[in-house]
C-alpha cells in the first residue's frame, strides 16, 4: 500500500476520522506521547532529520513561529512550519518556505502512513491514535522529504505532552502564558506554566517571552533543574515601538548581538514581544552555526503572514478580525484597537467555544463603543448566541442574535457608515467564518 495514492479528500477524511481534541471534549482524551513515538518510530523517526526549533505559550506562539520561519527562509534555509489550527485549509498547518503543503503530497503520505497508523492501533494499552498525532507525523515526514534545513514546529496544547514534544531542538521560546485549556492544563498558571516548560530540554537554550511573577519562577527553577539556558525578553534583549499604521508598524531591538531597526507587517503592540522572542531565537541560532544576517532578520519580519491576527479584511467600513479567545487577548484587542483606529462607534461580532473565559473575554470586550451581534460557528464547541448574549447582559447591554455567522457579518455591514469599525473575535474559527464569507461576497 506504500505506493498508493489517496484522493485529498478521501485522505482528509481519514485523517479526522480519529479523535481530534480540537473539535471534541478533551475531557476523554489521555495524553501521552507512546502512541506519537511508537509511529514515529515505524517512520523511521523523521522527527530527528531537521534541525528543530519549538514554540510553546498560550498567547503569540503561531505569530512567534511563522516570524522565525520566516527568517529562516530568508536567510536562504529551507525552512518547515508546523502550525494549528488553520483558518481557510488543513494544508496551511503545514508549510516549507512559506508555502503550505499541496493536496496531492498530503493524500500520498497519507496512504504511506495508513499501515503503520494501524498497527499501531492494533497495540493494546496504547490506546488510538489522534488526529492531531497523525498530523504532526505527516509534518515530520514532509519535512524530510523535502530535506527541510531547520522546523519551526509550534506547540498544540501545553507542551509536555503534546505530539510535538519528540524533537531535540536548537532553542526552545515560550511565548506569554495566561489562563486557557484550563480542563487539560490546570486551573492556576504555575500548573499551566509547568506545563508549558515540559518542552525545556536538558542543556538547551531557552527564550522567554514576558512573563507573570508565579510563571516566571516555574520557567527558572524548570530551567535551572535540567541545566538550560534561560533569555528573557524585556530585560536581556528590549524593543521600543517607533511608528504605527494600519499596514503594521516599525520598532528599534536591541538584541543579544546586534541592534535592529525593523518592520512588520502585523498589528498590535504585543506583536512586537513576539518579534522580539522571534528574533532571539535566530541569534541563538546564529550561536549554533547557523548563518542569520541582520539583513534576514529584517526581511524575515517584514515578510511575514500570520491571518486572522489583527487583520484588516476592508475598509469603509473597516472590517478587522481577531482570533482572540481568552480574556488576556480580548484586553490586548481592545487596547490596539484604541490605538490604531478612531473608535467612534464599533460593532462587535461575538463567538466562543464552550471551554473559553467567555466570561472574562465579555469583561474586556464591553469597554468598546457601539453595538454588539452574537453569533456561533459552525464548531461543534461554539456556544449558543443566546448564552453569549447573557454574559454581555450583565453589562446592560442587550446584543442582536444572529444564528450564523453570515448572518452576523451581513448585519454588521448593513447598519455601519463607512466611518464605523466592524470587529469579529472570540474564536478562530469564527474569524475563518467571516474570512470564507467575505471572500466569497466579493
Amino acid at each position: 500500500m506504500t505506493g498508493e495514492r489517496m484522493e485529498y479528500q478521501a485522505a482528509l477524511d481519514y485523517i479526522l476520522s480519529f479523535a481530534d481534541y480540537e473539535r471534541l471534549s478533551r475531557s476523554a482524551f489521555v495524553f501521552d506521547l507512546e502512541r506519537i513515538e511508537e509511529l514515529l518510530v515505524r517512520l523511521g523517526n523523521p522527527q530527528q532529520a531537521a534541525r528543530s526549533v519549538h514554540v510553546a505559550g498560550t498567547k503569540g506562539k503561531g505569530s512567534t513561529a511563522a516570524m522565525l520561519a520566516s527568517i529562516l527562509t530568508q536567510a536562504g534555509y529551507h525552512t518547515g512550519l508546523y502550525t494549528s489550527p488553520h483558518l481557510l485549509s488543513p494544508m496551511e498547518r503545514i508549510q516549507v518556505d512559506g508555502r503550505p503543503m499541496a493536496e496531492g503530497d498530503f493524500g500520498r503520505l497519507v496512504a504511506m502512513i495508513k499501515p503503520e497508523v494501524e498497527a499501531v492501533n492494533a497495540i493494546g494499552g496504547l490506546g488510538e491514535l489522534t488526529t492531531f498525532e497523525l498530523l504532526t507525523a505527516l509534518a515530520f515526514l514532509y519535512f524530510r522529504e523535502i530535506e527541510v534545513d531547520y522546523q519551526v514546529l509550534e506547540v498544540g496544547l501545553g507542551g509536555r505532552l503534546d505530539a510535538t514534544n519528540v524533537i531535540r531542538p536548537e532553542v526552545c521560546v515560550i511565548t506569554s502564558i495566561s489562563y486557557d485549556h484550563t480542563d487539560v492544563l490546570g486551573d492556576t498558571l504555575a500548573q499551566i506554566a509547568g506545563e508549558k516548560a515540559g518542552i525545556i530540554k536538558s542543556g538547551s537554550v531557552v527564550v522567554c517571552a514576558p512573563q507573570l511573577p508565579e510563571t516566571m519562577v516555574v520557567i527558572e527553577n524548570t530551567c535551572r533543574e535540567r541545566g538550560a539556558r534561560l533569555i528573557k525578553a524585556g530585560s536581556e534583549v528590549t524593543w521600543e515601538q517607533q511608528a504605527i499604521g494600519s499596514e503594521g508598524q516599525s520598532f528599534r531591538l536591541r538584541g543579544l548581538a546586534e541592534e535592529y531597526n525593523l518592520e512588520i507587517p502585523l498589528l498590535g503592540e504585543y506583536q512586537l514581544e513576539n518579534a522580539a522572542a522571534a528574533v532571539m531565537a535566530a541569534e541563538v541560532l546564529a550561536t549554533k552555526e547557523a548563518s542569520i544576517s541582520p539583513e534576514s532578520i529584517a526581511r524575515g519580519l517584514n515578510q511575514v503572514r500570520w491571518l486572522g491576527r489583527l487583520q484588516v479584511l476592508r475598509r469603509r467600513p473597516w472590517v478587522i478580525v481577531d482570533g482572540a479567545h481568552n480574556a488576556d487577548s480580548a484586553r490586548r484587542l481592545v487596547q490596539a484597537l484604541g490605538e490604531y483606529f478612531d473608535l467612534q462607534r464599533v460593532f462587535l461580532i461575538f463567538g466562543a467555544s464552550s471551554d473559553k473565559n467567555i466570561a472574562g473575554m465579555v469583561a474586556e470586550l464591553v469597554s468598546l463603543p457601539g453595538e454588539v451581534i452574537v453569533t456561533r460557528s459552525r464548531h461543534p464547541r461554539a456556544v449558543a448566541p443566546a448564552v453569549l448574549g447573557g454574559e454581555f447582559s450583565k453589562y446592560r447591554i442587550v446584543p442582536e442574535e444572529a444564528g450564523n455567522v453570515a448572518a452576523a457579518v451581513e448585519r454588521a455591514l448593513a447598519w455601519a457608515s463607512p466611518a464605523d469599525l466592524i470587529c469579529a473575535t472570540g474564536s478562530l474559527f469564527l474569524v475563518a467564518e467571516v474570512m470564507e464569507y467575505l471572500a466569497l461576497r466579493g
